[in-house]
């Protein structure tokens, strides 16, 4: 982290899982954050993990653009500026659907989420970053390895991914003139709520229910601290933090 940082970040998701490990581990490195999410009760939790760390609780639905907007004049209001987003807050949809049987209204509430809701927060990242002094800052995206690889019957959360992957490139070129570094992290089997079932059982491309391996959370957290704390000048672009075991390479 250079001098001219203040360390200023903005997690959504931050109520659980991996943006509730992300957020803690910034806190307990000194960093301010803003803390985003649907309810305020998980991110009063997250504050509390890392007690005595610079924080903001703000209820924010991604999908909604007011709210977006609502979250980052808040940051700025409370901190000054914006030097990171870690762009965290997904869902998977229903789970086990077949394409043909997934309702409209689910794939819509996925491509809200991942997709509509990480561009608003990087657009109004971004806004901040380009205008503030010092300017310039970091987008991390929370891609996932279905940004790679396809799992059974995933077909909106896949292809938000696999979009997400596109944003990343348009936003990591067009922010170069502006000191805004963007990259993404593609995460396979953290040990987290959302990931709970792999350890019991998880449908894989043969038709076959197997349990998979998981890793500890707070792996992925000191990833993307790494990726934060670099300068400016440095960007990493794409980085895969997966169990390493689990059934990716030479999935299906």
């Amino acid at each position: 982290m250079t001098d001219r940082q203040s360390k200023i970040a903005v997690v959504t998701g931050a109520g659980s899982g991996i943006g509730r490990a992300v957020a803690v581990e910034l806190l307990r490195a000194g960093w301010s954050v803003a803390l985003a999410g649907r309810r305020t009760e998980p991110l009063a939790e997250t504050a509390a993990s890392a007690p005595g760390g610079a924080s903001l609780a703000v209820r924010t639905d991604v999908s909604r653009p007011e709210d977006v907007e609502a979250l980052f004049t808040a940051t700025v209001e409370r901190f000054g500026r914006v030097d990171l987003l870690f762009n965290n807050a997904g869902t998977f949809g229903p789970g086990g659907v077949p394409v043909e049987e997934l309702p409209y209204e689910a794939w819509r509430h996925v491509v809200d989420t991942n997709l509509n809701g990480a561009f608003l927060c990087a657009q109004a990242a971004y806004r901040r970053m380009k205008e503030q002094d010092p300017r310039g800052g970091r987008i991390i995206n929370n891609g996932s390895i279905s940004a790679h690889t396809p799992r059974p019957h995933s077909a909106a959360y896949t292809a938000t991914k696999h979009a997400l992957t596109g944003l990343t490139k348009s936003l990591s070129l067009d922010g170069r003139p502006y000191g805004i570094a963007v990259g993404q992290i593609d995460i396979g089997n953290a040990a987290t709520d959302m990931t709970a079932r792999m350890q019991t059982g998880a449908l894989q491309a043969n038709g076959e229910t197997a349990p998979e391996p998981v890793m500890d959370v707070a792996d992925v957290a000191r990833t993307v601290r790494h990726m934060a704390e670099l300068p400016l000048e440095a960007n990493v672009q794409f980085a895969t933090v997966l169990a390493t075991a689990m059934p990716y390479i030479g999935r299906g």
